[in-house]
């Protein structure tokens, strides 16, 4: 039986983060970092780090949804970032670090104003969330050397002292979501 996946692609900083999150989450088949929201054709890594080209470090992740709702898949997403800091995660600051979720369909762009709303009424944060929420266009897949850049590089520095502690902190609070 072929499974009928959706699809979300989301900014929350430095792809190599989100990445090695969202690999590790129930229900999802399959995350790619890469580019959207810029206006540059196939652009590469150093033109998005250059600022000029408009898109932001984003996964695109491939989720079952009768295992993981679109709603549970932004839970996690707001959890695993900060939505509240305008062009920035951290020490990493630019536009391509932006918090943003490009939906893929109107029910998709509902329920992520819903959760915002939601989020918001809850006081989880001091500051209020700045999550651009925008229609996708396109999607391109970063260079190769980035996919599952934190699986083959645990130890490089950046990894080492802001991925892993990030992925360990959401391991904990989503033992139960996690993939067996």
């Amino acid at each position: 039986m072929e499974k009928n996946l959706e699809t979300a692609t989301l900014a929350a900083g430095c792809f190599w983060c989100v990445e090695a999150i969202f690999d590790d989450l129930r229900g999802v088949e399959d995350v790619v970092s890469g580019y959207s929201g810029g206006h540059t054709d196939n652009p590469t890594y150093q033109q998005v780090c250059s600022e000029t080209t408009g898109h932001a470090e984003v996964v695109q992740i491939r989720f079952d949804p009768s295992e993981l709702s679109f709603k549970d898949l932004l839970r996690v997403y707001f959890t695993v970032h900060d939505p509240t800091t305008l062009n920035r995660q951290g020490n990493d600051i630019g536009s391509s670090y932006r918090s943003a979720i490009f939906y893929h369909s109107d029910e998709q762009k509902k329920v992520a104003e819903e959760v915002i709303a939601e989020i918001t009424a809850e006081g989880i944060y001091d500051k209020p969330i700045v999550t651009e929420v925008t229609a996708f266009d396109k999607f391109w897949p970063a260079e190769n050397y980035h996919q599952e850049y934190f699986a083959s590089n645990p130890n490089q520095p950046y990894c080492a002292a802001v991925v892993a502690p990030k992925v360990a902190k959401f391991r904990q609070k989503f033992l139960s979501r996690l993939k067996g």
